[in-house]
């Protein structure tokens, strides 16, 4: 582990991060998951899907 992790660890637990922004990373984290849900079970759309361009 880089030393430079311990120093943003022992930081966040002298100055926890406010419940707003403790909300707002679970609510991507969990839109995330929603997304990747979405697309393993019901598949990613033809339409999105990007084209080969042949020369």
């Amino acid at each position: 582990m880089n030393p430079v992790w311990l120093m943003r660890m022992a930081r966040w637990v002298r100055n926890p991060p406010s419940p707003a922004r403790v909300k707002l990373v679970v609510g991507v984290v969990l839109v995330c998951f929603l997304i990747f849900g979405v697309e393993y079970f019901w598949g990613w759309p033809e339409a999105l899907t990007v084209q080969k361009v042949r020369p």
